[in-house]
């Protein structure tokens, strides 16, 4: 972490907010790269230079998005069968017909809601292409997710005391925080669903 955060300070703002842009990118792209550490260290940087929050902000939501955009076009181009294939431990036949349900029963805010899943967020944009939801819905919906959690990440790094450390623990306290709530809205609206199908079935 200090090599990086070392490598970072040594760039100009321009580069700086470049490589704060490819790596929020190539998240979407590569989904094991920890482009929150990047964007967060060089949010950290930028804020004690002369970088602004909105600077850091504005580069990370183009790249997010763009890099989402890309996998959703690949989605839509090449369909599900393309996604089970490239991430086979994770998008399986049943976990594509369960992403459908839910994205045909809640439209935007499932894409929403799904962005703040650790481990799922990834897979939302091209999900979302693959299954057909319209390209202007999604990116709306994508932009409001990351603007949410690249927010309070750009707020964290510059309102942090002198230590990038305490800084990557706030932040990891943030992605634990949001993706509870995130899972505890899915829960929630999963039992609502139950609950309506089961009263339906007394009824009848």
């Amino acid at each position: 972490m200090n090599d990086l955060l070392a490598w970072l300070a040594g760039l100009p703002d321009p580069l700086l907010y470049g490589a704060i842009l490819v790596a929020a990118f190539a998240e979407n792209v590569f989904p094991p790269l920890p482009a929150d550490t990047v964007i967060a260290l060089g949010a950290f940087v930028a804020a004690r230079g002369n970088g602004t929050m909105l600077g850091v902000w504005a580069a990370t939501m183009v790249g997010n998005v763009g890099g989402a955009m890309l996998m959703y076009a690949l989605g839509h181009r090449f369909g599900l069968p393309w996604l089970i294939r490239r991430f086979p431990s994770i998008v399986t036949e049943q976990a594509a017909g369960e992403f459908s349900r839910q994205f045909q029963r809640q439209g935007m805010v499932a894409v929403v809601i799904s962005r703040f899943l650790p481990g799922v967020r990834a897979l939302v944009p091209p999900m979302a292409g693959a299954l057909g939801i319209g390209a202007g819905r999604s990116a709306i919906a994508m932009s409001l997710a990351s603007g949410v959690w690249y927010g309070v990440v750009c707020l964290l790094a510059f309102r942090a005391g002198a230590s990038a450390d305490q800084l990557l623990a706030a932040i990891t306290r943030q992605q634990r925080t949001l993706g509870l709530v995130a899972l505890g809205i899915v829960v929630v609206a999963v039992a609502f669903v139950f609950w309506r199908r089961q009263r339906g079935h007394r009824r009848s």
